[in-house]
C-alpha cells in the first residue's frame, strides 16, 4: 500500500489482482478511476489473455506501422469477429453473388486471405480463384465482388490447386494439360501435357523447391519440378484406374495414392525423395498399405506421417477407419518403408456412397461425413458427435482450427465450431446454416472453402451457370 494513499492499491498489486479477472471483467475494471484505467490496460493482461485463448495469434499485425494497435484491441477485435461468425445473425456478414462463369465450376481456392493460423483482422480483402467447365480461371475479390482477371478460354477445366507460397495457381484441364497461372495478373507461367482426361493434383515445397504431383486417369503419377513445370519422374501406382486420391504428408516426406474405383487395389504411400529426386537405376521406393477398397484418406496434421483411411473390411461391405505410422529404415545397403498400425475401428456408415470425405483436427480428432450426415471420432474410434442437420447429401467440407463448414445438395451450407468439452474434450457444436438461394434455379452447393473471415461456395445452376457466393463476416 501506498502510505500516503492507503485507499489505493499501487499499479503492480492492480496488475497482479487483474490476472485473475476475466476480459468482461478487466473491461468493467478499466472505468473505475484512472489508476484502475491504466492498470487494465496493460499489455502483458491483454497479451495472456489472447495467449490463453488461442494458439495462434498473428504477432505481425502488432507491428511499429500499426502504431495504434494493441494486444487489447486484437483480442476485443478478434472475439467480435468470431461472436459474429459464431451467431450467423443477419447484419453480422454480407453476401454477394460472383457471376461471370458459363459452366460448372469445378473447384475454388484461396489465394489471399486471413489465415486461421495467421489471421489478419485488419485486411478482409480475399482473393479467391474458380475454375469451371467453360475452360476460364477467374479470380474474385470477394469482399467487393469484382472480377480481377479471367484465363483465355481452353478445353474444360477438371481440378485447381494453389501453391503453398500462393504464387500460383495449377489447373488441369480435360485433356490432360496442366497450366500454372501467375496469380496476381492471370498470366499463364507453363504448361505440362500429361495426356491423361482427368488428373488429380497435390503440390508441395521441399526446402524451397518447388513440386507438383499429378495422378492420371492411367494409374500412374507425374512429378513436376519448379513453376516451369519440369518432369522429374513418373510411376504407375494403380494400373489403369484413376488416381482420385493422392495427399501428401505435413512433412513433406511422404505421398500417399490410390484409386476408389477398385474394391480389391491397395493405397501406397512413396517416399517423396525417390519422385522429386529419383535414382537412375532405382524405382521410387513405395509400399503397398494392408488393407483395400479405399474410400478416403488423411494425413494427421500436427504428425510428420500418420495417414488415417477409410476402407472396406474384409470380406464385407461394411468401412473401417484404420490409423498407420509411416517410416523409412535405411541401411548401408537399401531403404524400405515401414508401415505400422495405430489403431483400426469399424465405421458405421449406413450407405453406399463412395462420396465419403474425411478430415483431421490436430492430433486426435477426425471428421468425416457420408450422405447427410457428419461424424466426429477420436483417434482411438470414440465416437465424439454426430450430425444429421441436412435434408441432402454433403457435397464438400473444409475445416480448420475454428470451425467446420458443411455445403450440400439442399443448398445450405451448416457452420460448426470447435469446443472444449470437459467430459468429451474436443468437439463441434452446431450454431447455424446459411442459404445459397432459389432451388427453382439452384440444384445446390458443390464446393466450399473458407479463410478465417469468410466463407466461399459455388452453386450450381440449373441453366448450366454456376455461381460463387461469398459470406464475408464484418469487424
Amino acid at each position: 500500500m501506498d502510505p500516503h494513499h492507503p485507499h489505493y492499491l499501487i499499479g503492480d498489486c492492480l496488475i497482479h489482482i487483474f490476472a485473475f479477472l476475466t476480459e468482461d471483467d478487466l473491461v468493467i475494471a478499466s472505468h473505475v478511476c484512472k489508476d484502475w484505467h491504466e492498470a487494465a490496460d496493460t499489455p502483458w493482461l491483454w497479451r495472456r489473455l489472447c495467449l490463453q485463448r488461442w494458439s495462434f495469434c498473428n504477432l505481425a499485425v502488432l507491428g511499429s506501422e500499426r502504431e495504434r494497435l494493441s494486444w487489447k484491441r486484437y483480442f476485443l477485435r478478434r472475439c467480435h469477429i468470431e461472436m459474429k461468425m459464431t451467431s450467423g445473425r443477419s447484419g453480422g456478414y454480407t453476401c454477394k453473388s460472383l457471376r461471370g462463369h458459363t459452366g460448372r465450376v469445378v473447384g475454388l481456392v484461396y489465394l489471399q486471405g486471413s489465415s486461421a493460423q495467421h489471421p489478419d483482422l485488419w485486411n478482409s480483402s480475399a482473393t479467391v480463384c474458380s475454375a469451371s467447365t467453360d475452360g476460364t480461371v477467374r479470380a474474385w475479390n470477394i469482399q467487393n465482388g469484382e472480377l480481377l482477371w479471367c484465363s483465355p478460354v481452353q478445353s474444360p477445366l477438371t481440378e485447381i490447386v494453389s501453391d503453398e507460397q500462393h504464387d500460383v495457381v495449377i489447373t488441369a484441364d480435360s485433356t490432360g494439360l496442366i497450366k500454372a497461372w501467375q496469380i496476381q495478373t492471370g498470366q499463364e507461367v507453363a504448361s505440362f501435357s500429361t495426356a491423361s482426361p482427368r488428373c488429380t493434383l497435390v503440390q508441395y515445397n521441399i526446402n524451397n523447391n518447388w513440386f507438383l504431383t499429378v495422378g492420371t486417369s492411367q494409374g500412374s503419377l507425374c512429378t513436376l519440378a519448379d513453376s516451369a513445370l519440369t518432369k522429374t519422374s513418373s510411376m504407375m501406382v494403380c494400373d489403369t484406374f484413376k488416381v482420385n486420391i493422392l495427399l501428401v504428408s505435413p512433412d513433406k516426406k511422404w505421398i500417399a495414392a490410390g484409386t476408389k474405383d477398385h474394391d480389391d487395389l491397395s493405397p501406397k504411400v512413396i517416399y517423396t525423395e525417390s519422385l522429386t529426386s529419383p535414382s537412375e537405376d532405382e524405382d521410387p521406393l513405395c509400399q503397398s498399405l494392408p488393407v483395400t477398397g479405399c474410400q478416403a484418406a488423411v494425413f494427421i496434421p500436427t504428425q510428420p506421417a500418420r495417414l488415417a483411411i477409410i476402407h472396406y473390411k474384409e470380406r464385407s461391405n461394411n468401412k473401417a477407419l484404420t490409423v498407420f505410422d509411416v517410416s523409412i529404415k535405411k541401411t548401408k545397403y537399401k531403404s524400405e518403408i515401414q508401415v505400422q498400425q495405430v489403431e483400426s475401428f469399424p465405421l458405421t456408415l449406413n450407405t453406399r456412397s463412395s462420396h465419403i470425405l474425411l478430415e483431421a483436427k490436430d492430433s486426435d480428432c477426425l471428421v468425416l461425413s457420408a450422405d447427410q450426415e457428419l461424424w466426429v471420432y477420436s483417434l482411438k474410434g470414440t465416437l465424439l458427435a454426430s450430425f444429421n442437420e441436412h435434408t441432402m447429401p454433403i457435397s464438400s467440407m473444409c475445416l480448420d482450427s475454428f470451425r467446420v463448414v458443411t455445403a450440400s445438395q439442399d443448398l445450405s451450407l451448416r457452420v460448426l465450431t470447435w469446443k472444449n468439452d470437459r467430459d468429451s474434450g474436443l468437439t463441434l457444436e452446431s450454431r447455424y446454416h446459411l442459404l445459397g438461394g432459389s432451388h427453382t434455379m439452384s440444384r445446390g452447393f458443390t464446393h466450399v472453402a473458407c479463410d478465417y473471415t469468410s466463407i466461399v461456395a459455388s452453386v450450381e445452376g440449373k441453366d448450366g451457370k454456376d455461381v460463387l457466393k461469398a459470406y464475408v463476416f464484418t469487424s
